[in-house]
């Protein structure tokens, strides 16, 4: 037996809300009502942009994080991070007695990381819990590991360039590019409130006896990786993103699940213009701002490689509303006009399905890859922070479907470069035909791990079977 009623908190970042929101759907199609809580913030800029009904079965209830007109990067993370918990953990106390008293009482608490309070809150109410991981599996295992025995070896000596280690279950050798971020002694005390909620995350884990991890990730994409951690069951689950456009069920409906704070623009017209698999697609993601100086250089290389390009340059809405020009023009527009595309939105999944496309250069977010993945595209790896260099690793080394781009001493990704990442994947050479090759059958394992008899949706469903036999008295 099932649960019937999960409350899902998620982190208010986009990158957390778009896969929330599709695992959402699918618990409403297998018959779970789902309250899905995020921050006041967020819910609104989700409701402005949104075009159509709500599956019957999904309500919403907002959170207040103290932030309530928005948090920047250059708020105080750590204060961030300790509004959210007092705050919402009363509202969702709240949420789980409003429930109880329309007779729909709450059954299973699921939250996404950076929330593992969320956990302890369900034990305070006695109602199971269960995390859901929305990066990939080898990410989850390189955190459990830095604090299980090697986080003292990363620190000393990371900032060796020659510097690799192997983690238990990764197939493959890490350098400090290839490390997550937050690892590094160079970044570890500005984003110590992310590890310090990584390390709380794991040790709420461990309280309990083989406990659940839901993530977005699918058995024959992380085959060992999912299963070398003895103590933990990591449950594969995804990729979680529109059925649409893995088995062409649904309509192509992104109320609710596409980007959070743009509409749509007319970039598909653009794109029917263009011949078959000729255009480079060029999106970072919703939060990476890039300096003027490498802007620059991703121009010059899109010119050199002589191709269509659809950029991605979103807009910085404070810098907007403070009437500063953070990103000016670039000084060669008129000709990137002439050649490509620049919008400050567009449906990436839209784009990444679209006959005409060539590659994807990403920053390598997780959600970005695993797109790029079920869609068959090739990608130019250009990653920043957090877990991109893990993900770019990944897509360079062990499903080779792109290359990754190398910058110079200055950190800086030449034109020069960027112009050889594009041409080897695109030249129809070797190495081209090889990476799309790739990238089409990992396409076709994404759509059979989700199909009726597919590994995560029986792997989602199994879970769902022991929550509910396990909650049985909560209904």
């Amino acid at each position: 037996m099932s649960p019937r009623h999960v409350l899902l908190v998620t982190f208010p970042a986009q990158g957390h809300i778009n896969p929330s929101l599709q695992f959402a759907k699918r618990l409403v199609n297998m018959g779970i009502e789902v309250t899905f809580a995020t921050s006041v913030y967020a819910q609104r800029r989700m409701e402005e942009t949104a075009d159509g009904d709500l599956p019957k079965g999904l309500k919403f209830t907002p959170y207040s994080d103290g932030y309530d007109d928005g948090f920047t990067f250059s708020d105080d993370g750590k204060k961030y991070m300790m509004e959210i918990r007092s705050r919402a953990s009363k509202t969702l106390k709240d949420t789980v007695m409003a429930a109880a008293k329309r007779g729909r009482p709450i059954s299973c608490f699921i939250h996404t990381l950076l929330l593992p309070w969320v956990s302890k809150v369900a034990r305070e109410v006695h109602i199971p819990s269960a995390l859901l991981w929305i990066q990939s599996a080898t990410v989850f295992n390189a955190y459990y590991y830095y604090f299980n025995g090697y986080g003292d070896q990363i620190k000393a000596q990371s900032n060796d360039p020659t510097w690799k280690i192997q983690l238990p279950g990764i197939p493959i050798l890490l350098s400090k590019h290839d490390i997550p971020s937050f690892m590094l002694a160079t970044s570890s005390e500005r984003y110590s409130y992310a590890l310090t909620s990584f390390n709380e995350q794991l040790e709420v884990l461990d309280v309990e006896t083989k406990p659940k991890v839901l993530v977005n990730t699918f058995d024959s994409l992380e085959p060992d990786v999912l299963m070398s951690i003895d103590k933990y069951e990591l449950i594969g689950v995804g990729p979680l993103i529109p059925s649409a456009f893995l088995d062409g069920k649904d309509p192509l409906d992104t109320s609710f699940g596409g980007d959070l704070f743009q509409k749509s623009d007319d970039y598909i017209e653009w794109l029917e213009s263009k011949p078959k698999s000729s255009v480079v697609y060029v999106s970072f993601g919703s939060l990476l701002s890039l300096p003027k100086s490498q802007m620059e250089e991703i121009a010059k290389g899109l010119l050199d490689s002589g191709r269509p390009f659809l950029w991605v340059r979103r807009v910085n809405e404070k810098a907007k509303e403070e009437k500063k020009e953070e990103n000016e023009n670039l000084s060669c527009m008129e000709e990137l006009e002439k050649v490509g595309r620049i919008v400050s939105w567009c449906s990436q999944l839209e784009v990444l399905t679209h006959p005409s496309l060539g590659c994807f250069m990403t920053h390598c977010g997780w959600n970005s890859t695993l797109e790029s993945i079920s869609c068959g595209v090739p990608v130019v790896a250009f990653p920043h922070w957090t877990d991109q260099g893990t993900n770019a690793k990944l897509i360079e080394d062990v499903w080779k479907t792109g290359v990754r781009v190398r910058a110079n001493e200055d950190g800086v990704v030449e034109c020069a470069e960027i112009r050889r990442c594009i041409e080897e994947v695109m030249d129809g050479g070797e190495k081209s035909i090889e990476l799309r090759h790739n990238a089409e059958k990992w396409k076709s394992l994404a759509g059979e791990a989700m199909e009726e008899n597919g590994s995560s949706n029986m792997n989602l469903k199994a879970f769902l079977e022991e929550v509910g036999a396990g909650c049985h008295s909560f209904f």
